[in-house]
């Protein structure tokens, strides 16, 4: 099988190396930049996290040039650099555990902002949403790589195996584990790209408006509030639930984001209509990500901790000292 498995096409990352020599050390960066959507692609949702899914991409091409100047023969560059990069996200989330447990409030993954692609990438884009990463976070780490790599990445069992360390009878028991617990709790999402666009202009021009009748119009019956300061930044200590409690507390939300004469952009945040706040010298404030179905914002999520902003720009204090979080009763 060489040293990975082969990596299946999805029509979202690059495909490998076609043809020709195996790339030596010194071709090892033009190589690394063909492969490095497809391995943060994998990492980051592994980790939830884009430096470490950065890192992660870093430190695979650097045991891929040690291999190549080493006189190892990588006969498919794409494949090593896959199998290596899981095994490096495996390993980081076995040692992240710890401090996903003591995170104070909810966690959340780091935003991503992301553009529009084909319709038919849609399944893609909904494994990228926080509301998909955020189910993988109940999986045990080996349940999300075997997840991952099946159902997302296409790889079939004997790869898995070989990738994880595992076996192929395993790797189908382990998926089967994992399947029932994404069923779950798997998030639904507006299939009309559209659709979702026209709900989210309608929700964010009600809320920038302060209409609160817009805004209860726009939202689902359950709608669900999630922020995540982590300790660092003002937010919600526990989920909002319901239409009128989350109207009440975006309408103070984005009142208090007009008087400190602050803005947001409509964008694409991890494959779902979303929108980024700025302070009036353009330093990000936070991100917001939205699950759309049925016509309706289903649930909101806010990311303000600092720490997961900083690879959008220069973050804002806004959100530590001044916007205190609105009543919710």
């Amino acid at each position: 099988m060489g040293e990975a498995g082969g990596v299946k096409d999805n029509g979202e990352e690059p495909g490998g190396t076609e043809g020709g020599s195996p790339p030596g050390p010194e071709d090892a960066g033009e190589g690394y930049a063909e492969h490095r959507p497809l391995l943060f692609s994998i990492a980051y949702r592994m980790t939830g996290s884009v430096s470490d899914a950065e890192d992660i991409g870093q430190e695979a091409f650097a045991r891929l040039a040690q291999a190549l100047r080493g006189g190892t023969p990588v006969s498919e560059p794409k494949a090593y650099l896959a199998r290596t990069a899981t095994r490096l996200a495996l390993n980081h989330l076995r040692s992240a555990r710890v401090h996903r447990e003591s995170y104070l409030g909810t966690w959340l993954p780091e935003p991503v902002l992301t553009g529009p692609g084909p319709e038919e990438h849609a399944e893609m884009a909904d494994s990228l949403s926080m509301a998909f990463l955020v189910v993988l976070e109940s999986l045990s780490p080996a349940e999300r790589a075997v997840f991952l790599l099946h159902e997302v990445f296409g790889y079939e069992h004997k790869e898995i195996a070989e990738i994880t360390g595992t076996s192929a009878a395993n790797s189908r028991q382990i998926l089967a584990r994992a399947r029932r617990h994404v069923d779950e709790g798997k998030p639904r999402f507006e299939a009309s790209r559209a659709q979702r666009e026209e709900v989210a202009r309608r929700f964010f021009a009600a809320a920038d408006g302060g209409d609160l009748d817009g805004l209860l119009r726009a939202l689902a019956p359950d709608v669900v509030y999630y922020g995540d300061g982590g300790g660092k930044a003002r937010a919600v200590a526990a989920p909002l639930y319901g239409r009128d409690r989350v109207a009440r507390f975006l309408a103070g939300l984005f009142r208090r984001i007009r008087k400190l004469e602050a803005s947001f952009r409509i964008v694409e945040a991890n494959g779902q209509p979303g929108a980024v706040t700025y302070d009036r010298d353009g330093r990000v404030v936070n991100v917001f990500a939205l699950d759309i179905a049925d016509g309706m914002v289903q649930a909101i999520r806010c990311v303000v901790n600092p720490d997961k902003l900083r690879h959008l720009g220069r973050v804002s204090e806004l959100a530590r000292e001044r916007m205190a979080t609105p009543r919710t009763d």
